[in-house]
């Protein structure tokens, strides 16, 4: 009887996997794309957010153009490495001031200029492998998850970089990031 119920649970694993293989093998790039950045929480922090009646809720007008530019920020607080609060955020969720200085979430939308517009399929997979803004230039700071996003397959980054072009070009200035106070 048990050996019995092992197999019938080998089978439906072996179904559950076979068909999930075969759902992503019907998927063309662009929805694997859509599906990855969902899952992988790129709204998280490249779209910004609005006070909802249930708290910060996306404000898809603004759909993964990163920190908006009309959001004018005070310096940031003074943190002291050994306090229990690090890091902070704004409201948007969209910034964030820790130890590295402040950054800024990219505009990830296809606009030529303030966006990944230029961007080549090689130019974002190589930035996410390096953790290299545009695959070569300055790093790509905190809270980016890069290194985990590093592990994805070379096909699952085409799929994130097929959507991304697909998306509403959305012209948006991101600023550069602030280096740590006394680090220039």
């Amino acid at each position: 009887m048990r050996i019995r119920a092992a197999c019938l649970d080998v089978l439906r694993l072996s179904v559950l996997a076979i068909t999930s293989a075969f759902i992503v093998a019907c998927q063309s790039p662009v929805e694997r794309g859509k599906y990855l950045v969902a899952i992988t929480g790129c709204n998280d922090c490249h779209t910004t957010k609005k006070i909802g009646p249930n708290g910060p809720e996306p404000d898809m007008s603004k759909l993964l153009a990163g920190y908006p530019e009309d959001f004018k920020l005070p310096a940031p607080p003074n943190l002291q490495p050994a306090a229990p609060w690090g890091i902070v955020t704004t409201p948007t969720l969209t910034a964030w001031s820790g130890p590295w200085g402040v950054s800024f979430a990219a505009n990830l939308t296809p606009d030529q200029n303030t966006g990944l517009g230029i961007w080549t399929e090689e130019m974002f997979v190589n930035a996410m492998r390096k953790g290299k803004h545009m695959g070569i230039s300055r790093p790509i700071l905190p809270p980016m998850p890069w290194q985990d996003i590093a592990a994805m397959s070379d096909a699952d980054l085409k799929a994130i970089f097929a959507y991304l072009r697909t998306i509403p070009p959305i012209v948006n200035h991101v600023p550069d990031p602030i280096p740590p106070t006394g680090s220039e």
